[in-house]
């Protein structure tokens, strides 16, 4: 059954202003944390070049821009500086807004999402808790072995890793332990260099009671240091720590200065990523 939708703005015809605009805060429950993303709704199909100038504008780490299709809604993302191919909080976000800020997607129907990275879905589920989180449907990235020229090596502050391996997107280091992973400080002038997109570090977790692995995520190319919390690097993360660790379901945290947590649910060529977000602010932009 086709989602179900409301007006946007009952007092004024949606297509009377250009475009409504929400503050999110991605893969958190509570307000600045996580990653914070701009949910640009859309009344029409936008140029890239105007949407690439209002990601700058706004200058957080995504900014996702959605309208209306048959069947679901076209989905892009873009970076301060770049479009970008795949992006999981700004997803995430821009579920929460059709559910919980608008009301355009109503109940537990899905949420189907047109993009440059194929058909994505968004599904509202439980957890063993009761509490309720977002879960996307996203495509399996997962790394195969390969070699990193060691200036990047010294640029993160490592001589050696215990894995390197890359995906369509992104370069993955294993670390021996958490806390190097914490104490990273990384070269950052060198990193935009980086015949990638970016580059995730990731180690076991200390504590296995708290979560599985720990992460974190560089990509300053993109025009983004370091990304607090990055859905799509758990495509990767999520099949390599399962065939790593075993279990159907671990739990990811992102060890930027926000923080956040990401589940991830790996099956086959798909993966499932789990989290909550919390809205900080809406208005609308009028250029």
């Amino acid at each position: 059954m086709p989602p179900q939708f409301v007006d946007l703005a009952p007092q004024a015809p949606y297509n009377s202003v250009p475009m409504y605009i929400f503050g999110i805060d991605a893969f958190t429950d509570c307000a600045f944390a996580g990653n914070p993303a701009v949910v640009c709704l859309l009344a029409t199909e936008a140029d890239p070049v105007w949407m690439q100038q209002v990601a700058a504008e706004f200058g957080v780490s995504e900014t996702a821009f959605v309208v209306t299709q048959q069947g679901g809604f076209g989905l892009r993302w873009f970076t301060p500086q770049v479009e970008v191919e795949l992006c999981g909080h700004a997803t995430l976000a821009a579920a929460h807004v059709l559910w919980y800020s608008t009301g355009q997607v109503t109940g537990y129907n899905k949420i189907t999402f047109f993009t440059a990275s194929g058909v994505l879905r968004a599904a509202r589920v439980r957890d063993a808790d009761g509490s309720e989180q977002i879960e996307l449907d996203f495509p399996a990235e997962a790394p195969e072995p390969c070699e990193l020229d060691a200036r990047f090596l010294h640029a993160l502050g490592i001589g050696r890793a215990r894995y390197i391996g890359r995906n369509r997107h992104d370069y993955i280091l294993e670390l021996d332990h958490e806390q190097q992973l914490r104490e990273l400080n990384p070269d950052f002038a060198v990193l935009r260099d980086l015949p990638a997109r970016g580059i995730i570090v990731t180690a076991v977790s200390d504590s296995r009671e708290q979560y599985d692995f720990v992460s974190r995520f560089f990509a300053p190319g993109a025009g983004v240091d370091e990304d607090p919390v990055t859905g799509s690097a758990h495509c990767c993360l999520g099949p390599y720590w399962q065939h790593e660790l075993g279990g159907s379901e671990l739990r990811g945290y992102q060890a930027s200065p926000r923080g956040g947590f990401v589940f991830t649910r790996p099956v086959l060529d798909r993966v499932f990523l789990r989290g909550k977000a919390t809205q900080i602010w809406r208005g609308e932009f009028s250029v």
